[in-house]
């Protein structure tokens, strides 16, 4: 029974390990190794769990991209797309003509009747007459000889039967009535065309329409030019200096006229005829030129 115990003992646990022996420094040198290479160990696995995952070396870490910082929202908007400025054409200011200084008109009506005042190109800018420019007007119209011819013509007329004025008959007042057509026809062209269009700066010239116009816009304002005239400043007015011109020089006339003829029906008729006269004249101012050209000038071959 003894013997059956221990041969059990003798294959159930076998025979402790024997140590070589060793020294103690031996000892003690294998055990500081142990011990350095455990701390070692621990180190590293420390330094490896604190080290910051780098997002731009997704190898270092496993995950990397799960650890990102998340992206700054963005706006749903797209971003404004510049554009060049669009710069717009230069336009260049129209050209404005300079105005022209138009002489006194040296064409005549008929090659007799003076046109002094006519303006035969209105479509340009014309410059406004100056002040000593308006008195000489005036002053040609007055001495030209045909309007002396046309007042000795009157004193023709107004002596046979004593008309208007009355002077009586004989040479002697036939002078008379020809000094006072010379007057009545002076004082209106100089009151009107120099005293009153200076001082109310109204430009006396008939400035022509042409034949651009139609006939009767034509006709109508050659009428109407007896009650509308320019300013100094180009814009159609009132033609004030022409019915003070002639108001006055009708007045005047009475300090010269006899008392026999100083009365509101003769000073009413003389203005029809002066009122007659320069639509008379205006028309035939209007329309000369295109009766020249059409049947007096000769046509070039």
């Amino acid at each position: 029974m003894k013997r059956t115990r221990r041969a059990i003992l003798a294959v159930t646990f076998p025979s402790p390990i024997r140590v070589p022996p060793c020294n103690v420094n031996s000892r003690v040198s294998f055990l500081a190794a142990a011990v350095f290479t455990g701390w070692s160990v621990a180190g590293w696995n420390a330094s490896a769990q604190s080290l910051p995952v780098s997002p731009q070396d997704p190898a270092t870490v496993p995950n990397a991209v799960a650890q990102l910082p998340p992206a700054p929202p963005q706006d749903s908007a797209p971003a404004p797309v510049e554009t060049a400025a669009v710069v717009p054409p230069v336009v260049p200011d129209p050209v404005v003509r300079a105005p022209v200084v138009v002489p006194l008109n040296d064409q005549r009506i008929a090659l007799v009747i003076p046109d002094y005042q006519t303006v035969e190109d209105s479509s340009v800018p014309v410059a406004p007459m100056t002040a000593a420019e308006k008195w000489h007007l005036g002053w040609k119209e007055t001495i030209d000889p045909f309007n002396i011819a046309t007042a000795a013509m009157t004193a023709a007329f107004s002596q046979r039967g004593n008309q208007t004025p009355k002077y009586g008959e004989g040479w002697p007042n036939y002078g008379r009535r020809f000094g006072a057509a010379i007057g009545d026809f002076g004082t209106q062209n100089l009151f009107s065309a120099g005293l009153f269009a200076v001082l109310l700066h109204q430009d006396p010239r008939y400035f022509r329409k042409g034949p651009s116009a139609r006939l009767f816009p034509r006709i109508w304002y050659s009428v109407t030019r007896v009650a509308v005239c320019r300013n100094d400043a180009g814009r159609d007015t009132l033609n004030t200096s022409n019915f003070l011109g002639m108001g006055l020089g009708i007045a005047a006339s009475n300090v010269y006229y006899p008392s026999s003829s100083r009365t509101g029906t003769v000073m009413a008729g003389r203005i029809e005829t002066s009122m007659l006269g320069g639509v008379t004249g205006s028309l035939m101012s209007e329309f000369w030129p295109d009766i020249q050209k059409k049947f007096f000038r000769k046509k070039s071959k």
